[in-house]
């Protein structure tokens, strides 16, 4: 049976342990938007490559830090002993994990929400989609990060393997997810690898946003997409909690 309080206390626990880990807090929030405003900086006098190529950015930054939190920060309450004290208690498995994703949750949307509207509203991101749903696709793309970060930490004993996850889960989205080169020009294997990983929905949701000023079939296919490997992610996470550690 699904317990709701239990859920929401796990959520407070990990929210207040975090607000305590100012290094943490500026990860999350702070550096995507100074990374953001690298890129503008960088395209200074060059708005249309700007353009081109920040919908992606949008997409990978939040991705990668939750994934790269939410991974070390649960692993460190496994090894520590942390979740097998807690799974003594009478909490079920989902309980625990819809506790984790929920306080991460809440730090994906507020970190997606200052990146997309610092590149909307401050860098005047030329884009035809409506304004809501460029906020929408970074904020489940950061929520997708978080809960791939939940499913990763069960393969990894200490925190050095949870980073190596980053090169060898990570890289191979961004590479040929379509960030670089546009799916289509590559070669056939490699597309159908790009189709089976997560990112690429999130990169195609973008790149259409900027071009489409409907939501398209093909945009909201993306969106069942990501939301579906979400939902997988959290599932395969609590499967892989056990009452007694290894």
């Amino acid at each position: 049976m699904y317990h709701v309080k239990a859920t929401f206390a796990t959520a407070w626990r990990i929210l207040r342990q975090l607000s305590h880990d100012p290094r943490t807090i500026l990860l999350i929030f702070i550096v995507p938007c100074l990374l953001l405003s690298l890129l503008r900086w960088m395209f200074d006098n060059n708005l249309t490559a700007f353009n081109h190529f920040a919908p992606g950015l949008l997409g990978l930054f939040p991705f990668v830090i939750m994934f790269i939190i939410t991974s070390i920060t649960t692993l460190r309450e496994r090894v520590g002993g942390t979740m097998e004290r807690l799974m003594a208690l009478p909490i079920g498995k989902l309980d625990l994990i819809v506790g984790y994703m929920t306080a991460f949750g809440i730090l994906a949307i507020v970190q997606a929400a200052l990146a997309s509207t610092l590149l909307l509203y401050v860098f005047n991101l030329d884009v035809a989609a409506p304004d809501w749903f460029i906020v929408f696709i970074a904020l489940i793309d950061a929520l997708l990060g978080t809960a791939l970060g939940l499913f990763v930490s069960a393969f990894a004993s200490s925190e050095f393997q949870a980073v190596q996850f980053m090169p060898a889960f990570i890289l191979p989205q961004v590479l040929i997810g379509g960030l670089f080169v546009p799916l289509a020009t590559m070669p056939d294997a490699l597309q159908t690898i790009a189709w089976c990983l997560p990112l690429t929905y999130v990169l195609d949701a973008l790149k259409a946003a900027v071009t489409n000023a409907t939501i398209t079939g093909d945009m909201t296919r993306d969106i069942w997409v990501i939301v579906s490997f979400m939902l997988g992610a959290i599932i395969f996470a609590a499967l892989s909690l056990r009452r007694r550690q290894r």
